[in-house]
């Protein structure tokens, strides 16, 4: 995505709890000479802010032109993860675009494909396993928090059901009662005036 030098950027995702989120990010400044984004951006740094669903500030760092950042989610929800340059140049002259490639894996446990190799066979397995286990686990506890929130829906819309049940109810009675009085009104006024 683009931002401007001194803009602010979030994005929102929605994590299970208890799930680690790593994420890789590469920062290239429009040069205004070439038309072209340069490789890399020295000298600019980023920001990196974590917000979780309460409004906790699970992280706040200042990182290089490109890093990787990590944290835990304590809470389900939907947490924010902002992102700002830490140009100290003035907003009339920080006029310049930034593009930021940004990768973010929930719930990864990533293998370290060399100390795999400098095992044998039988631990090579092993820690195969151990970390098809944890991603069965990751699975696990994304499907509870997908029944969490379908459950949460599911409850909402039948109170919502529920009300406008009533709320028919209720405006049916009004009209009958409104009806009865006009022609009870009427009637009065019709023998008052000895038109019937």
């Amino acid at each position: 995505f683009h931002i401007g030098e001194r803009e602010e950027k979030c994005i929102i995702e929605d994590i299970p709890s208890d799930t680690l989120v790593v994420g890789n990010y590469k920062v290239q400044r429009w040069d205004i000479h070439k038309h072209d984004f340069l490789e890399s951006a020295p000298g600019l740094g980023m920001f990196v802010t974590v917000t979780s669903p309460s409004g906790e500030v699970l992280l706040s760092k200042l990182y290089g032109p490109q890093g990787t950042f990590s944290f835990t989610s304590y809470l389900s929800g939907e947490h924010i993860i902002c992102f700002q340059s830490n140009s100290t140049r003035f907003a009339v002259i920080a006029g310049s675009k930034l593009r930021i490639h940004l990768d973010i894996r929930v719930g990864e446990h990533f293998l370290d494909e060399s100390a795999i190799e400098a095992k044998d066979k039988v631990n090579e397995v092993n820690v195969r396993l151990e970390h098809l286990i944890e991603q069965i686990h990751h699975v696990t506890k994304e499907q509870n928090y997908e029944r969490e929130r379908e459950e949460k829906f599911r409850k909402t819309s039948e109170e919502t059901n529920s009300n406008i049940l009533w709320w028919a109810i209720v405006q049916t009675l009004i009209l009958i009662s409104v009806g009865i009085w006009q022609i009870k009104s009427l009637r009065d006024f019709f023998i008052a005036k000895k038109l019937v």
